[in-house]
């Protein structure tokens, strides 16, 4: 499995198939037992342990199903969050996390603490924490699932027209064709392999 350059990349298939296993491998989260994953020219799996955490925090974004926030910090720290672990100082790395909570929409949202908001405005905060790196690759693991439709449909179309304006890919993994749908292409997962691919139109 490829993914190149800004590309959408749908990972389908249903319950157990190995959805997420697959994106967790190829983020650097956990080791394949079989192949190899290599990302700009590096062997994930030959990399430290300290080089593979420094590749995720500041060339990977990630997007989870239930946000993953940090329920004590703010919204705004929150997404500042990347930021300070690499080394930025609270007030440039704060600057930064405001403005992509503006982006995505929920900018009021920045002094109150994830349990204080909506599921909706929850999510947002987590795609502008993942945004904030300007990260090369971004792994959502079913990010609307959690959501009703309509703000799902929302989430969506901000992540996706974010992305595209930083020009991150993409690896989405979701069981729902209308949220496959925003891919440019889906990758069929059954049993543990990738069967098929097949292009959206």
């Amino acid at each position: 499995m490829t993914v190149g350059a800004g590309e959408i990349v749908a990972v389908m298939g249903p319950s157990g198939s190995g959805k997420s296993t697959l994106l967790h491998c190829m983020a650097g989260i956990v080791a394949p037992e079989s192949g190899t994953v290599v990302y700009n020219g590096q062997t994930l799996s030959t990399m430290s342990d300290k080089d593979r955490s420094a590749l995720r925090r500041t060339e990977f974004g990630f997007v989870f199903q239930f946000g993953q926030l940090v329920p004590e910090l703010t919204c705004l720290e929150n997404v500042a969050l990347p930021l300070r672990l690499g080394g930025l100082s609270r007030g440039k790395a704060e600057e930064s996390a405001r403005e992509w909570l503006g982006r995505l929409e929920v900018d009021g949202a920045a002094d109150k603490r994830p349990g204080e908001v909506s599921g909706g405005q929850g999510q947002r905060v987590a795609v502008a924490r993942a945004l904030v790196t300007g990260p090369k690759v971004i792994f959502a693991d079913e990010p609307t699932g959690a959501l009703d439709s309509l703000n799902g449909e929302q989430v969506m179309r901000l992540l996706i027209d974010t992305a595209k304006e930083t020009g991150a890919a993409i690896v989405l993994v979701t069981h729902e064709p209308r949220v496959a749908a925003y891919s440019d292409r889906e990758v069929i997962v059954r049993d543990g392999r990738a069967r098929q691919v097949e292009m959206v139109q």
